[in-house]
């Protein structure tokens, strides 16, 4: 396909069409990545034991960080590629794509030093108690430098998907997560590495989709590559991407913050049993929500490309879909976790008392996560038109607004029952006020143009 049916295809094919041909490899693609920390969890649950999967959820956080880093330019960088491709400005698209590069190897330089000095303190800080302390350390010594990796990998397939590429996106996804599959249990088990042995095995696969991702951008064939006198960094390139990065930034940096609360709540209430629970707890929520993350995707670069060329019967009927799709999955997603916890938690672990925990986990957590998708969906679609400040607040309600003071309240009055509601409570108001701002975006995008009759 050449550069101008990939524009033309974005700016005319039929919206539910385009979201299925974007969203599927995007889908797929992320759930693939996700899959690096479940087969880690699952490897290290069934051959190294409870206590290391506690120490596994305590680099969580930790790893949050280099994540917001990543997001702040990567997404930041495809929603603004998006947008300027459909007013017709390729060049900037090219200036966006050299300054992004060169902050990503800036910020990931800062946060591996960081992390490389400061290593004890930041996992105490993040709740490493005695026991889980050594396995946090010694999966972190060896996956820092894979952290760089994953951002440059993650980053760049979103501006590679939002360039008209989904299916290859998706693929450089597969490379890194088979080989992944293949190498942990082979570090873990037969060279008995253990906890290690894992961190490595990520880093390898995420190196490898990493040279693909960026051969890629140094294609001079792709509608958008590296080219010279577009890496100096310019303000004017630079502040709209961090504006609208900043809302999965935040986001994710949010998470350190409440990752860091839970996991000193839960072993106050429950010891590092109930802290391997939450991380059991947030392998399979998280899974769920890498589909609806999929989906978004998908949807950013029909909704940002058509937002920008003023077309917005388009990106209206783009978002319902999504909210449709992603409704369905977080609700098939809730049905099941309170349907079979039990097998879920034995994915895991053999540990009866683990076991337990977190299929009362489950059944606490999870009986608002069925509007989930619709709060996640509506965040980014705020992030793909450019509205950086409704985004940010979006990613706010969610994790900080509401759930961090029901962490510090609930508790008090169930105790370890307190912090899994949190959840499904936090959840409810997040999607109250998702609902409220998508009401008056609609209402206003309805003043701008008639929608227009179509079968697209």
């Amino acid at each position: 396909m050449s550069q101008a049916e990939r524009l033309n295809e974005l700016a005319n094919a039929p919206v539910g069409r385009l979201l299925w041909k974007y969203s599927v490899p995007a889908v797929v693609g992320i759930v693939v990545m996700s899959l690096y920390n479940i087969i880690d969890r699952i490897f290290i649950g069934q051959g190294v034991g409870p206590d290391a999967i506690a120490g596994l959820a305590i680099t969580f956080p930790v790893m949050n960080v280099s994540a917001a880093f990543g997001v702040l330019v990567g997404v930041g960088a495809a929603s603004r590629i998006s947008i300027v491709l459909g007013r017709g400005h390729k060049r900037m698209a090219e200036h966006i794509l050299g300054n992004s590069i060169v902050m990503t190897l800036v910020f990931g330089t800062f946060y591996i030093a960081m992390f490389g000095i400061f290593m004890d303190p930041i996992l105490r800080l993040f709740g490493a108690s005695d026991v889980s302390l050594p396995y946090a350390r010694d999966f972190m010594l060896w996956i820092l430098p894979g952290l760089l990796f994953n951002n440059l990998t993650y980053s760049y397939n979103n501006v590679m998907r939002a360039t008209g590429y989904p299916t290859k996106a998706m693929i450089t996804m597969f490379i890194g997560a088979g080989l992944n599959i293949i190498l942990a249990p082979i570090f873990i088990f037969w060279f008995g590495w253990g906890i290690k042995g894992a961190a490595i095995a990520t880093d390898i696969a995420m190196g490898t989709s990493m040279v693909f991702v960026m051969a890629h951008f140094f294609n001079k064939k792709s509608l958008i590559h590296f080219t010279p006198g577009t890496y100096r960094l310019r303000a004017d390139v630079l502040i709209p991407i961090f504006a609208i990065g900043a809302a999965p930034c935040i986001v994710n940096t949010a998470g350190c913050v409440i990752n860091a609360v839970i996991n000193h709540k839960v072993f106050d209430y429950g010891g590092d049993a109930a802290v391997a629970a939450i991380s059991i707890f947030t392998s399979v929520t998280g899974l769920l929500v890498t589909f609806v993350i999929g989906v978004c995707q998908g949807m950013q670069p029909i909704v940002g490309y058509n937002y920008g060329a003023r077309r917005y019967h388009r990106l209206k009927r783009a978002f319902w879909l999504s909210v449709g799709v992603c409704t369905l999955i977080c609700a098939l997603g809730s049905i099941t976790c309170e349907v079979a916890p039990g097998l879920i938690a034995r994915m895991f672990t053999t540990d009866g008392p683990l076991i337990r925990e977190t299929i009362n986990a489950l059944h606490l957590t999870i009986w608002m996560f069925w509007a989930v998708g619709f709060q996640i969906v509506a965040t980014n679609f705020f992030q793909s038109i450019g509205a950086a400040g409704k985004s940010i607040f979006m990613s706010l309600t969610r994790q900080v607004i509401f759930l961090l003071p029901l962490l510090f309240t609930l508790p008090s009055l169930w105790q370890l029952n307190g912090v899994w509601l949190s959840f499904p409570i936090s959840d409810m108001f997040a999607t109250l006020v998702a609902a409220i701002l998508v009401w008056i975006e609609v209402r206003k995008i309805n003043t701008w143009v008639r929608p227009q009759p179509s079968t697209n």
